[in-house]
C-alpha cells in the first residue's frame, strides 16, 4: 500500500561511515533547492543507522525531492527515499496535532547543559568576531578606492567558476554534489586556509555558464547566498 504524501521524506540506504554533522550538511546543501526545509533528523543509534528525515514546509517541496532525488548516488550509495509514515513534531505543532511526549530526567538535563555551552560559545564568537570585523572595515577603507573598480567587473566567460560568499562548513563533497548534477562538470577546487571560496571547472563555457545561472544564488545556509562568477583567464 502506498503511503500518501507528507511533508516529510524517509531516507535510507544512506553511507554509515559518514559523521553525523556532515551528513545533515550535505543532505541540506542537496535537498535545499526542492523549497524550505524546517529541520533534518539523522540519529547514530545502531537502529537509525544509514537512515535520515527531511521535512519541507510544503509537502509539494517533498514530492519533488521524492521524484527527483530517487536513487540518487549520494556517498557512492543510492539513496532510497520514501513519504514518512508519519508527521514530524514540527509539522505536527503546525497543525496543532502535537502531542508532548513524557521527557526521560537524563535527556532533559543533557540538553539544558547542551544549549548552556551553545549559548557560552556564541557569546566568545560574537565577542571576537566584532574587533576582527572593524580592524578589517579599517584596512578595506584604506584600500577599497584602488580595488573597488576592477572587482565589480564581470569578466568574461571561463569554463572555470569562482564561488565567493560560502559557509564555514562547505566541503568539496558538498560543492561537488551541487554541481555534478549540471552536464561537463569536472572538478571542485577549495582554496587551503579559505573556506569561503572555491573555484568549479567544467568541460566547457557553455556548460559552466549554465550551471552559473542556475545556482546563483542558492543558499548552502539559510544565511549564506552563494556568489558564481567566471574565473580571471
Amino acid at each position: 500500500m502506498d503511503i500518501r504524501p507528507t511533508h516529510t521524506i524517509y531516507i535510507n540506504n544512506l553511507n554509515e561511515k559518514i559523521k553525523k554533522d556532515e551528513l545533515k550538511k550535505s543532505l541540506y546543501a542537496i535537498f535545499s533547492q526542492f523549497g524550505q526545509i524546517l529541520d533534518i533528523v539523522c540519529m547514530k543509534t545502531l537502529k537509525m543507522r544509514g537512515q535520515a528525515f527531511v521535512i519541507f514546509k510544503e509537502i509539494s517541496s517533498a514530492s519533488s525531492a521524492l521524484r527527483s532525488m530517487q536513487g540518487f548516488p549520494f556517498y557512492d550509495k543510492p539513496m532510497r527515499i520514501q513519504y514518512s509514515k508519519k508527521d514530524s513534531d514540527v509539522i505536527a505543532k503546525m497543525k496543532g496535532t502535537f502531542v508532548e511526549r513524557p521527557k526521560k530526567k537524563k535527556e532533559e538535563e543533557s540538553s539544558k547543559k547542551k544549549k548552556k555551552a551553545q549559548a557560552k560559545k556564541e557569546q566568545s564568537m560574537a565577542a571576537a568576531i566584532q574587533p576582527a570585523a572593524s580592524q578589517k572595515a579599517g584596512k578595506t577603507s584604506k584600500t577599497a578606492p584602488a580595488a573597488s573598480g576592477g572587482s565589480m567587473m564581470e569578466q568574461p566567460p571561463n569554463q572555470i567558476l569562482f564561488l565567493t560568499n560560502l559557509p564555514e562548513e562547505t566541503n568539496e563533497m558538498m560543492l561537488s554534489m551541487l554541481f555534478n548534477q549540471f552536464p561537463g562538470f569536472k572538478e571542485v577546487r577549495l582554496v587551503p586556509g579559505r573556506h569561503d571560496i572555491a573555484f568549479v571547472e567544467f568541460e566547457n563555457e557553455v556548460q559552466s555558464a549554465a550551471a552559473k545561472d542556475a545556482l546563483q544564488g542558492f543558499k548552502i545556509t539559510p544565511t549564506n547566498a552563494m556568489k558564481i562568477s567566471f574565473a580571471k583567464k
